[in-house]
């Protein structure tokens, strides 16, 4: 079944359509969108070799005309050279403002893809049909786009909504382990901010979700998008209750910052360990349960996500950690923003968090003496 959500943004509002087999259908979706029947695919070379054709033909059984433009694999697409790439491989097919792209992808495509979309013509169209975990719980919606640099990860974008999201669960199913579990990490987040039963829905019936239950797989992804939607609704661009789904960014974005954006830390791994830092913070904070902070821990681990920073490498240079902080978007006025937490289920942000602090948590976590 086809589960429909709304993210209710006036006339930027849109729907996300979730279920299985759902890129058989995309051209049925797309077309009462579509302000002409022609359409440009971005991808990358792994996507492309899975779900391309199956988006081809939803299309042609619609008489939308498609090309498609294919970009390498990875997190390392998100650069200025990338970038540069793709508005000059979609230039060279002559768009019009009545065109629209297609981000066929995870994270990655669908953040470039936007951002392209955003300055291409000065703003055409574009529709995320999202094909991991992360990407359809996450980075799809809410509009955020952009490209990493080397002072910090998605330092350059915009805000841009896409028309339609259309979050084919079948395609989970294709993942390899590890990229589910980085997805989990921010399924998990959203339990961990605000929603409490979802969290202890996730303890009892995660598992089965990421071994492959399709039934438990709708439900994450709904109530993901449920609760990202809600929030986008009523802070699109991030200027209050926005920023909490940010928990365990700051520190997880410094980490793959020190890492290059490579394959030795994927996005949602950094949030894992990110989310149990804040917690760690919280509790020195006194705003936390320790048996809080140890349960989120203790789900994470279970779930086969890492938890500490030393479970990636055993060097780490704490300062270095601290000056990307500083990089982040949210740090204001030359101090740090963190969300955190005074249970499971409860967040909140706070802008007054010292460097000293973050030297005594990194010394404790990184074991310094």
């Amino acid at each position: 079944m086809m589960a429909s959500l709304h993210v209710e943004l006036a006339e930027r509002s849109y729907d996300i359509a979730i279920g299985e087999g759902l890129l058989e259908q995309a051209g049925k979706l797309l077309a009462p969108l579509l302000r002409r029947p022609r359409v440009i695919i971005v991808t990358d070379e792994t996507v492309a070799t899975l779900h391309l054709q199956t988006v081809k033909t939803a299309l042609d059984n619609c008489n939308i005309a498609h090309t498609e433009v294919i970009l390498p694999a990875g997190e390392h697409t998100k650069s200025y050279e990338q970038l540069q790439l793709l508005l000059d491989l979609l230039l060279a097919g002559t768009p019009d403002r009545n065109t629209t792209l297609i981000a066929l992808g995870g994270g990655v495509i669908g953040d470039i893809t936007g951002f392209a979309a955003s300055i291409l013509l000065r703003g055409i169209d574009f529709v995320q049909i999202p094909t991991t975990l992360l990407a359809q719980v996450d980075s799809s919606v809410g509009g955020k786009t952009g490209i990493n640099t080397r002072y910090g990860k998605n330092l350059i974008g915009t805000f841009y909504q896409p028309r339609m999201v259309i979050a084919d669960t079948n395609t989970l199913l294709t993942l390899p382990k590890r990229q589910l579990l980085a997805g989990y990490a921010e399924v998990v987040k959203y339990g961990t901010i605000n929603d409490y039963p979802f969290f202890v829905w996730l303890e009892e019936h995660g598992s089965r979700a990421l071994a492959g239950d399709k039934e438990a797989l709708q439900y994450m992804v709904e109530e993901s998008c449920k609760a990202k939607a809600e929030i986008v609704g009523k802070d699109e661009r991030e200027s209050g209750l926005r920023a909490l789904l940010n928990f365990g960014h700051t520190l997880g974005h410094a980490l793959e910052a020190e890492l290059g954006y490579g394959d030795t830390l994927l996005h949602g791994e950094s949030v894992a360990i990110g989310m149990v830092l804040a917690l760690k913070l919280s509790v020195r904070r006194g705003l936390c349960e320790q048996d809080d902070y140890e349960r989120v821990e203790r789900h994470l681990k279970a779930a086969g996500l890492p938890v500490s920073p030393l479970n990636i490498r055993k060097q780490w240079n704490a300062n270095q950690l601290i000056q990307h902080c500083y990089h982040d978007k949210k740090a204001m006025d030359g101090g740090l923003t963190f969300i955190l937490a005074s249970k499971i289920g409860k967040t909140s942000i706070h802008q007054d968090v010292t460097k000293q602090e973050l030297e005594a948590l990194l010394a404790e976590t990184l074991q310094i003496v």
